[in-house]
């Protein structure tokens, strides 16, 4: 069901803020080896116990602190992916510094600093992997990210909306595109998927983080 692999990518708007990128990347390698809905599911587990998605508050936790999580019952107490999160927001950092921003430093993989917007009609069509994927994450690993290989990455661009693989016959394709911005004029339908949440606070949630 569609409905159901947009629930997956959640927003797919492009993201200019750098916590909420963060926040996209703890949860895309927290999900490596696992479904995703296991990760969704305990999502605002991950928000109490790495500090908001607050790069520079994770940067700072100590073995003490993965021991703490390791007793947490709101996350995957998994002890590499908690100790790689805090690696990588360490990294996470030194990217800001050096580029300015994390969202300047991926849209370097990106011809023309641009987020790519495909036309495929099939879920069959949509890749694991692209070109920017592939680069992207050979040059985390090369810094020191873990849990973060292309097809992690892949899944990440997409649901941070630098990859638009929304099928063409999707309400949430983006139909007004200029050079740093989109616009939408319509977005999710969900049919199907009985989650209450997905109403109303859905929807704010949804607007706070587009343009």
């Amino acid at each position: 069901c569609y409905a159901i692999y947009m629930f997956k990518k959640e927003y797919k708007v492009r993201m200019y803020f750098d916590k909420k990128l963060f926040e996209f990347l703890v949860l895309e390698s927290a999900q490596a080896g696992l479904s995703w809905i296991t990760i969704l599911r305990k999502r605002e587990g991950y928000r109490k116990a790495f500090c908001d998605f607050d790069a520079e508050q994770v940067a700072r936790m100590t073995d003490e602190d993965v021991e703490r999580l390791m007793q947490f019952d709101g996350i995957v107490k998994n002890r590499l992916k908690i100790k790689s999160t805090i690696t990588n927001a360490r990294l996470f950092l030194a990217i800001q510094k050096e580029f300015g921003s994390f969202y300047d430093y991926t849209l370097s993989f990106f011809p023309d600093r641009k987020p790519i917007i495909n036309a495929f009609r099939s879920l069959s069509e949509i890749p694991v992997s692209s070109p920017e994927s592939d680069a992207m994450s050979k040059d985390m690993k090369k810094r020191g990210f873990k849990f973060f290989g292309t097809t992690i990455c892949y899944a990440h661009l997409q649901a941070s909306g630098f990859i638009d693989d929304h099928l063409t016959d999707c309400l949430c394709r983006k139909v007004v595109r200029q050079d740093r911005e989109y616009v939408i004029y319509e977005y999710m339908v969900i049919i199907g998927l009985k989650m209450r949440w997905l109403g109303t606070q859905y929807k704010k949630r949804v607007l706070r983080f587009m343009l």
